[in-house]
């Protein structure tokens, strides 16, 4: 693994200006990574577009998307810790009295005084913690640098030896971390990715591709006649709607959720700043919108969240909101210039929209009146006319390396052996596109807001490229995962989880002078650990992990289903919790569970919860070798052995199918899991 020093290597060592780990990025990934190297003792250097740290958090985003905030640690949960130890100081309420602003967050809590930590916070204030992070650690930064997409990265022997960016500065490195929300590092070197959504079939997934039927979030409730003259499909479409139809369900394509500004408004009068009209503001543009308002809607400030000081971080909320849906599928592999004008049309966009509904005669009075209540804050993104300096990427590029996170692995349905950080939110993603259905009427695509259960562990080989590819890259933002399963990890504090553990594991095979994808998990997983991370968490009370069991079990995930079965939201039972047919009782729910057995005798157990509202009559029937056992079972019972039911003791062999179905039964009919033990 020993390389010789390019001259200009060479040259660099000689000046001191060659570093143990070069991170392309100033987000929240990009600043906890240089951190976490910092404290392996390593030299870091941040190199990044940025003039601001931090990304989105200190872009907007201060209404935390945590998910279980419990599976948060490390440096992540520092910053959240730094946090409230901000707003815990009397003079960082300037515009509104502590008890005022109270202790609401998103899923939890804004205020944690038990574990010390605040997950709600105003722009500047992120910005910061993490300009103190960075100034702590003594690390340098190196800002309005951008990588020479086309000729920047120098590579020998497959690794990565340097990047140059467009300013002509070049930075030397033997370790480099891609913490661009972009992944441009990444591409610029080779690394295989992609962009848009993968087809359901491609993974084994449910909730990727094309989705029409699942896309009842964010969703026009009311008939809206997309045409320019009402009625008339020849006179055109209204702006902002796609023609053509949206696709075949489940199917792929180059689409990209959408893309706003997370947008620090104030109703403060002394900190508030009126709506700015923006340059080529064309109301036709809101025509949708408007007659959307005037069918009734009413939801255009549910998402004005609160943060400290009488400020928001206003998010996308409804049919025609923040979103500007289908404006951003050239941002990913755009140049700099595309990706500058998309952001300018989406800033004209959204600006536009504000002033639209303070001002435009035809909005509803009750709206107008109240939107103009509210104005910019006049002491946030102070040197960008009070607008957030980071547009929302919640998807570009994701890298495709030798492991995928799918929907599965967030379900647990498949297995994660290398856990560097867990993520819990939900499966999330935006709608893609607009367009007019088969009625005539306006619709949008793509939303799907689905829990993948509860928190679970990502796998290190999502942020560590194909060996071949990059031995010395690391990518803890555009990781290698499905559209969907970056629905969930796409969160900041996973962000920071992803960038820690990608620094310590650049640290971790510069120790052992080990390409990256070589690198022993146990080591890392040690110094993980060390370092406060989460890697897992414990087993609730109920839970039962596969592998504590013996015998041949077949989990419910593992079954063949049929009918609408319900998953359970109560986390208990074997390995992915239970289903269960909510009393339908009506045969239309079956589950056949199937294990190729040796011949032998076998007790077969059936695994369920009991409770007073299960069915005491559930039919099971096991066929195997031509020959079908039937049995009763009563599920409001506590089971037998444990948590499972011994129905029988039998001899069996070859293909075994025990068959649970709802005909005719009582109560809820219960799913869970299957045990074949051999006597």
């Amino acid at each position: 693994m020993r390389f010789l020093l390019l001259p200009a290597m060479a040259a660099a060592v000689a000046a001191g200006d060659l570093h143990d780990v070069v991170i392309y990025g100033g987000t929240s990934a990009g600043v906890m990574a240089a951190v976490q190297a910092q404290r392996m003792g390593k030299s870091a250097v941040i190199v990044c577009p940025d003039k601001h740290l931090g990304g989105l958090s200190a872009g907007g985003l201060g209404w935390t998307d945590t998910g279980k905030k419990e599976v948060i640690g490390g440096l992540a949960r520092e910053f959240y810790h730094g946090v409230w130890r901000h707003y815990r100081d009397d003079d960082a309420w300037k515009w509104q009295a502590r008890d005022e602003y109270g202790n609401r967050g998103q899923g939890s809590p804004a205020i944690d005084g038990e574990r010390r930590t605040m997950w709600i916070f105003e722009p500047h204030v992120a910005e910061d913690i993490f300009e103190a992070f960075i100034k702590e650690s003594g690390i340098k930064v190196h800002r309005d640098e951008w990588l020479d997409r086309a000729n920047g990265v120098v590579k020998q022997d497959g690794r990565i030896r340097s990047i140059k960016t467009l300013s002509g500065r070049t930075f030397p490195g033997r370790m480099f971390i891609d913490a661009t929300y972009e992944g441009d590092l990444m591409a610029a070197a080779g690394v295989t990715f992609t962009v848009g959504r993968e087809a359901n079939s491609q993974y084994g997934e449910t909730l990727n591709g094309v989705q029409t039927k699942r896309a009842v979030k964010h969703q026009f409730r009311k008939d809206i006649d997309p045409y320019v003259d009402p009625g008339d499909p020849g006179s055109g479409l209204l702006p902002r709607i796609h023609p053509g139809p949206p696709g075949e369900e489940g199917a792929a394509d180059h689409r990209v959720q959408a893309y706003c500004f997370r947008t620090c408004m104030t109703d403060h009068p002394g900190n508030r700043v009126p709506w700015p009209k923006p340059d080529g503001y064309d109301p036709q543009h809101y025509e949708l919108l408007l007659r959307y308002l005037q069918a009734g809607w009413k939801g255009v400030f549910s998402k004005f969240d609160p943060i400290p000081n009488r400020k928001t971080d206003t998010n996308n909320h409804g049919a025609f909101s923040f979103d500007n849906i289908g404006a951003n599928y050239e941002y990913p592999e755009g140049s700099y210039e595309k990706r500058r004008e998309i952001i300018r049309e989406h800033e004209r966009y959204q600006k536009g929209l504000l002033w639209f509904l303070a001002n435009d005669p035809r909005v509803p009075d009750d709206i107008a009146t109240e939107i103009r209540r509210w104005g910019l804050a006049r002491d946030e993104f102070t040197d960008n006319g009070n607008w957030p300096h980071q547009i929302y990427v919640r998807e570009a590029r994701r890298m495709v390396s030798d492991f995928v996170v799918t929907e599965l692995h967030l379900r647990r349905k498949e297995p994660t052996p290398r856990p560097v950080g867990m993520g819990s939110y939900n499966m999330d993603s935006h709608n893609v596109q607009r367009y007019v259905d088969a009625d005539g009427h306006a619709r949008n695509e793509g939303d799907i807001q689905i829990s993948p259960g509860g928190p679970y562990p990502i796998d290190y080989g999502a942020i560590v490229p194909k060996k071949k590819e990059a031995p010395n890259l690391l990518v803890p933002v555009c990781v290698s995962s499905s559209h969907i399963a970056y629905g969930s990890i796409r969160m900041e504090p996973v962000f920071m989880i992803l960038g820690q553990s990608a620094a310590t594991a650049a640290c971790l095979a510069l120790d052992l002078d080990l390409a990256v994808q070589d690198l022993p998990y146990p080591a890392l997983r040690k110094r993980l650990l060390a370092d406060r991370q989460v890697l897992e968490t414990p087993n609730p009370a109920g839970f039962i992990p596969l592998r504590s069991l013996r015998g041949i079990v077949v989990d419910n995930t593992r079954a063949q289903l049929e009918g609408p079965w319900k998953k359970s939201g109560v986390t208990a039972g074997v390995h992915d919790g239970y289903l269960h047919d909510d009393g339908a009782a009506d045969s239309s729910c079956l589950a056949r569970f199937t294990a190729d057995l040796d011949p032998g005798f076998y007790d077969i157990e059936v695994a369920y919860t009991p409770h007073p509202n299960r069915a005491t009559n559930v039919p099971i029937r096991i066929t195997a070798s031509r020959e079908v056992h039937r049995f009763s079972l009563n599920q409001r019972e506590k089971p037998n052995h444990g948590a499972f039911h011994t129905l029988d003791s039998l001899f069996l062999g070859g293909p075994t199918t025990v068959l649970i179905a709802n005909r005719e039964t009582d109560g809820h009919t219960i799913v869970d899991a299957v045990r074949f033990l051999k006597k």
